[in-house]
């Protein structure tokens, strides 16, 4: 089977997330046949709800598809490193794979911080893969950063 990235259309939820002035971060689900079984962008303000990270709306939308609560041989793609609540819910989802875009030092839970996969009590790791459209992912998050920072200053 040939490797095909969703991480495009992760990206397209990001740049939705923005524009709606959220933190631009988005997710795809993949099933095992390659299909697209849900994608989210980051609805945290708008939702009122911290738990809505794209990741967690995404992995949300495929459960309720497939009537389980395990996502077996699903793939992730995500744009940012998911925080450390995300890649608890990814371990109890059972997704096979996760690739994610940019690193983040700050909130992180893969690579970074907690690094939830590498104890003993994650019951499942998924196969990692990082840096997959990390320069476009990283960009939108600068991009946004900075004008809130801009905005924050003008008052």
């Amino acid at each position: 089977m040939v490797f095909k990235s969703h991480m495009f259309q992760a990206l397209d939820e990001a740049r939705a997330a923005g524009v709606r002035g959220e933190v631009p971060v988005g997710a795809v689900v993949v099933a095992p046949d390659g299909r697209v079984v849900a994608a989210a962008g980051n609805r945290t303000r708008e939702l009122c709800d911290p738990s809505a990270h794209a990741e967690m709306l995404a992995i949300r939308a495929a459960c309720a598809a497939a009537g389980s609560e395990r996502l077996t041989g699903h793939d992730l793609y995500v744009t940012l490193e998911p925080c450390a609540m995300c890649a608890a819910v990814i371990a109890a989802a059972r997704i096979a794979r996760l690739y994610y875009g940019a690193a983040d030092p700050k909130s992180g839970g893969v690579a970074h911080g907690a690094r939830v996969f590498s104890h003993p009590q994650a019951h499942h790791v998924p196969q990692i893969y990082d840096g997959i459209g990390a320069e476009d992912s990283a960009a939108l998050l600068r991009t946004f950063f900075a004008a809130a920072r801009d905005s924050a200053a003008k008052g």
